[in-house]
């Protein structure tokens, strides 16, 4: 068995992958502009897009198995890494490029998901901040005496268990 099989699922997953980056940065900028429906839109199609990664991953995980059985080299965790000690020549070469090029996607990814990450927490965090200049304090409304209303949420029209 070659490994062309793994390679060309391996290469989808890239593809796949992209097309998830470019999700991403249309997200930073649904983000950047206060765009919830559009969000709301993209989050949608990152969720098929996901699924079908995990199916791919799937199928990948398959051939690499039937790879080593086929070999018949024991392994307990087959791995890419250590596919390309077993291979020579071309098939290693494209064995090693298309895991290269996943693996620089992959952290564009990451990179690009951590940036989508920043912003939703400042995000959370004016919008808490907005809610609390809203609500007035109970302290400076009433001059004290009264226990009963400061122990009461701050919050109660707006603040809701997720």
């Amino acid at each position: 068995m070659t490994v062309k099989p793994i390679v060309h699922t391996m290469t989808q997953m890239k593809q796949l992958h992209e097309s998830l980056l470019a999700l991403s940065q249309k997200k930073t900028d649904a983000l950047k502009s206060n765009d919830t429906a559009g969000l709301q839109k993209l989050l949608t199609t990152e969720r098929k897009h996901v699924q079908a990664i995990d199916k791919l991953e799937k199928a990948r995980m398959n051939a690499v198995n039937q790879w080593y059985e086929a070999r018949g080299v024991s392994y307990m965790e087959p791995t890419i890494s250590e596919m390309l000690e077993h291979t020579e020549g071309s098939e290693q070469e494209a064995l090693q490029a298309a895991y290269n090029e996943l693996i620089i996607v992959l952290a564009d990814l990451k990179h690009q998901e951590q940036l989508n990450a920043e912003l939703t927490k400042q995000s959370l965090q004016f919008v808490n901040l907005s809610l609390d200049m809203l609500q007035p304090s109970l302290d400076n409304v009433n001059y004290g005496g009264n226990e009963e209303q400061s122990t009461q949420s701050k919050r109660s029209v707006f603040d809701s268990k997720a």
